[in-house]
């Protein structure tokens, strides 16, 4: 049997992060979970789970250098360490602006550039960046955040430019709204709007999600794309 293909997932302890690590072991992945607090459950002896801040250059190489000495190889990076802190602007204070900048787009950047060297060395790897489409269509009250995911996708398309010669795949997804600990929060009411600006009138799933971002990973000539998973029509679309 061919050998089992790694996957370094970070935000694993989240509601996608569990899906995904999920979904990759049942399609026989090993999986590298990088959790800051809280990591998914542990009983498999192919789930490595890994203490990480994004934010931190240095705990970002740790973890990376742990899983490549477990393993010795990554070929996928999923960027999905995320977190949102709403606010007008008037009352977005800096520390809100510069924690989801240093999560959302800083992390990002820190992870890729952190797997990079061991894709290039392979001359095979992929990156996917969990994104938003608050990036494509900012809400009001997410200055901070829809500038980080915009940035993502800045970060997509370069990257795919400057790796693609080494044959490393770079890709985002827009995942839509999910019931997750980051929407806990939101009123019936609320997700209830969030569903009706569907097209189809309800929003996606963890596990649907999951599936498609292990199906991308899996794919070898797509590179530099954004992929929406729900059904809202951006207004330039």
């Amino acid at each position: 049997m061919a050998e089992e293909k790694v996957v370094m997932v970070t935000g694993a302890g989240g509601g996608l992060g569990q899906a995904l690590v999920t979904e990759f072991r049942r399609q026989h992945w090993r999986v590298a979970a990088g959790h800051r607090i809280e990591g998914p459950p542990v009983g498999d002896a192919d789930v490595l789970p890994l203490r990480m801040d994004v934010t931190n250059s240095e705990s970002v190489r740790s973890a990376v250098e742990k899983m490549l000495g477990h393993w010795q190889r990554v070929d996928v990076l999923v960027n999905n360490a995320g977190v949102a802190r709403d606010a007008a602007l008037p009352q977005m204070d800096g520390e809100a602006w510069e924690q989801i900048l240093a999560v959302n787009l800083k992390g990002a950047f820190l992870c890729a550039q952190a797997v990079s060297r061991a894709m290039i060395r392979q001359r095979d790897g992929h990156i996917i960046n969990v994104s938003s489409f608050s990036g494509r269509a900012g809400q009001r009250g997410q200055a901070n955040y829809a500038a980080a995911k915009a940035g993502q996708f800045g970060l997509t398309t370069s990257l795919a430019r400057e790796l693609g010669s080494r044959n490393v795949r770079v890709n985002a997804i827009l995942p839509g709204v999910l019931p997750t600990k980051m929407t806990a929060s939101r009123s019936p009411d609320e997700m209830q709007q969030f569903a009706a600006a569907n097209a189809l009138g309800r929003i996606n799933s963890v596990e649907e999600v999951a599936r498609f971002i292990v199906f991308l990973a899996g794919t070898q000539n797509i590179s530099g794309q954004l992929f929406q998973l729900d059904s809202r029509i951006a207004p330039w679309a």
